[in-house]
C-alpha cells in the first residue's frame, strides 16, 4: 500500500503551533511514503516565513512535493516584487517545488492555478492558464502506463460546496481536459476544510479533493490533512482532523489505470 499525506494551507506567519505538532508527530509515527503540500505554507511570502516553513517541512523526514499558492506570492501592495520577482524568496523551498516523487504505482502532476494579475479586483482567486494545462497535459501523457494520476494544485478547479470559495477562471474546461487525459483526481488546498467530491466527464469519474488548513485561520473544520491509501486499484481518502473524531473516510473509489 501506498500512504500520502495531502496538507494544505500551513500559512506560517500565522500558523497554529499545536497542529504543527500535531501534523509532525502523525508523519514521524505513521511515516507515509510522501507529504503532498497544495500551497500557502506562509501568510506574507516574506523570506523568513519561507525558512521557517522550509525548515518544518524538511524536518518531516520524508519526500515532500510543494505547490504555490496564493499566499505565497507577495501582495498586492508590493506591486513591483509580485509582478517582476514574486519568486525570488523561495531559496528555502525552491528544490521542494513541483519536485518530481518516485512513489509505486502513482505520478503527480503540478498544476499552477496561481497568477500575478487578473482582470477582477481579487487575485487571491484562481486561474488556469493555457501553458499551466499544456504542461500538466504533458505530464499525464508522458506517465507510464497502469499509474495512478493526482493532479497536485492550489485552487479548487471547480467548488466542492466549501464555504470558502475558489472561483477558478478556466478551472471547469480544465478538469474536463485533466479527466479526458486520464487524471483520476485533483488535490487541492485554499479553502481550509476537506472535501472529497466525484466528478463525472464525459462518463469519466475524476475526484476533487480538498484538504483542510493547519493554522489558525479555520472555518467549518478544525485543524486537518488528508490521508491517501492506494492498494489494489482503489485509494481511499481520509480527512484527518484535530478533534475527538481524528478519523473520518470522506471516499473510495476505484481507480481506472492511466493508459
Amino acid at each position: 500500500m501506498v500512504k500520502l499525506f495531502h496538507v494544505s494551507d500551513v500559512h506560517f506567519g500565522a500558523e497554529d503551533p499545536q497542529a504543527i505538532a500535531w501534523f509532525s508527530e502523525r508523519v514521524r509515527e505513521e511515516r507515509p511514503d510522501a507529504v503532498i503540500m497544495t500551497g500557502d505554507l506562509t501568510m506574507r511570502a516574506t523570506r523568513s516565513e519561507f525558512e521557517r516553513g522550509g525548515a518544518w517541512l524538511r524536518s518531516l523526514g520524508v519526500p515532500v512535493t510543494l505547490e504555490v499558492g496564493n499566499h505565497d506570492i507577495p501582495y498586492y501592495w508590493d506591486p513591483f516584487r509580485r509582478l517582476f520577482a514574486p519568486y525570488q524568496r523561495y531559496a528555502a523551498v525552491e528544490r521542494m517545488i513541483e519536485r518530481e516523487l518516485d512513489l509505486a504505482g502513482v505520478t503527480i502532476v503540478p498544476l499552477k492555478t496561481t497568477a500575478r494579475a487578473q482582470w477582477r479586483w481579487n487575485w487571491s482567486k484562481g486561474r488556469v492558464s493555457p501553458g499551466s494545462l499544456r504542461r500538466a497535459l504533458a505530464l499525464i501523457a508522458a506517465a507510464p502506463e497502469g499509474r495512478l494520476i493526482f493532479v497536485a494544485a492550489h485552487h479548487p478547479l471547480i467548488e466542492g460546496g466549501t464555504k470558502g470559495t475558489a472561483k477558478t477562471r478556466h478551472g471547469d474546461s480544465a478538469l474536463t481536459a485533466l479527466a479526458a487525459a486520464g487524471a483520476h483526481a485533483v488535490l487541492s488546498g485554499h479553502v481550509h476544510d476537506p472535501f472529497d467530491v466525484p466528478v463525472d466527464r464525459d462518463g469519466r469519474i475524476v475526484r476533487m479533493i480538498g484538504a483542510g488548513t493547519l493554522s489558525k485561520r479555520v472555518r467549518n473544520s478544525p485543524p486537518a490533512f488528508n490521508e491517501i491509501r492506494i492498494a489494489d486499484g482503489r485509494f481511499e481518502t481520509i480527512a484527518r482532523t484535530m478533534d475527538a473524531a481524528p478519523r473520518r473516510p470522506i471516499s473510495e473509489e476505484v481507480a481506472r489505470p492511466h493508459a
